[in-house]
């Protein structure tokens, strides 16, 4: 297995990743992975979480040892560039600038004399799932031979925050009316008026609710908040494999994975999988759901001891080597 850097121009920016290449000669099939909201980087690492034992990075290298090549990218918003890019981007983050680094990450894979150009596929996380989906339905080549889609967003995105936020608020006392105050705010937000947080509010949503508005934010703030995986996987034709653990305490598998399922009935190239132990990120949580804490959860993605499910692992390279 070989890493690589590499990088490419998009506008007035540079898109940074890696490229991984299995060992053997090839030709293999190539995966371009997404990461998922925030400054998520190309190992699915975040600087607002402890640790950098990202599960893309592992996935990558997991996928090397089954004979498939990969291209991972820190978005523009993210990665170690991000402070001189930022500026560059106020104003111009948007589905399609999202859309357009992955069209990149796509084309420098494809440029490998070693991966097959009609076996490339779209690998995203969370958010990035979306992108993926964006992807498929466009006229960007070359076209991905299918999707895996791991932790989507089967409601739109706004509701399932807002999901998160009520279990949090059913546990706290006044959480009704302080899910009353923040409904309020997102209407605001929506209207393309100011947030205006109710100070009221807990310290963490006041943030969240500020760096939605914030123009580094805009115009992809408001498209994400109503975008969902369901209504583009009703319209794609390639195949994809679904994923969300029961352990995922951002995406809920049940909630989201049957109106998931429900947009693709009667598709047979539509696979779903809800791994048991599997977390947002595919890392391995063997605890029962009912004792775990979304906190306490996320901050342990990228512990040093936490290792990917197997489940998950297996199901994706069995799936990547069939299709």
């Amino acid at each position: 297995m070989q890493s690589r850097e590499v990088s490419w121009t998009l506008g007035e920016t540079t898109v940074c990743g890696t490229v991984v290449r299995p060992e053997g000669v090839g030709p293999f099939p190539g995966v371009a992975f997404v990461a998922g909201s925030g400054p998520t980087d190309r190992d699915w690492d975040s600087p607002l979480l402890p640790g950098r034992n990202g599960s893309a990075k592992l996935l990558a290298e997991a996928l090397a040892q089954a004979r498939i090549a990969s291209v991972r990218y820190d978005k523009r918003a993210s990665g170690p560039h991000v402070r001189e890019t930022i500026p560059l981007l106020i104003g111009k983050l948007s589905m399609q600038s999202h859309l357009d680094e992955l069209a990149g990450a796509v084309r420098v894979l494809a440029g490998e004399d070693y991966v097959r150009e009609d076996r490339i596929f779209g690998l995203g996380n969370s958010e990035g799932t979306l992108h993926v989906l964006n992807y498929a339905l466009s006229d960007d080549r070359p076209p991905f031979a299918g999707l895996v889609l791991t932790g989507p967003p089967g409601r739109n995105v706004g509701d399932v925050s807002r999901a998160q936020l009520a279990a949090q608020a059913a546990a706290v006392p006044g959480g009704t009316e302080l899910l009353g105050l923040y409904d309020t705010s997102i209407a605001r937000f929506l209207a393309g008026e100011p947030v205006a947080p109710d100070p009221a509010l807990p310290e963490g949503v006041v943030n969240l609710l500020r760096s939605l508005e914030n123009p580094a934010n805009l115009p992809f703030a408001r498209e994400l908040w109503t975008a969902d995986a369901a209504a583009p996987l009703a319209r794609v034709t390639v195949p994809a494999l679904v994923i969300i653990g029961e352990k995922d305490l951002q995406v809920d598998w049940q909630a989201d994975g049957e109106v998931l399922q429900e947009a693709a009935k009667g598709r047979e190239n539509v696979s779903f999988l809800f791994p048991e132990n599997a977390n947002h990120v595919l890392k391995y949580e063997p605890r029962p759901r009912a004792e775990l804490n979304q906190a306490e959860v996320m901050a342990r993605y990228n512990a040093d001891d936490a290792e990917l499910d197997p489940e998950t692992v297996t199901a994706i390279v069995t799936w990547l080597a069939r299709n």
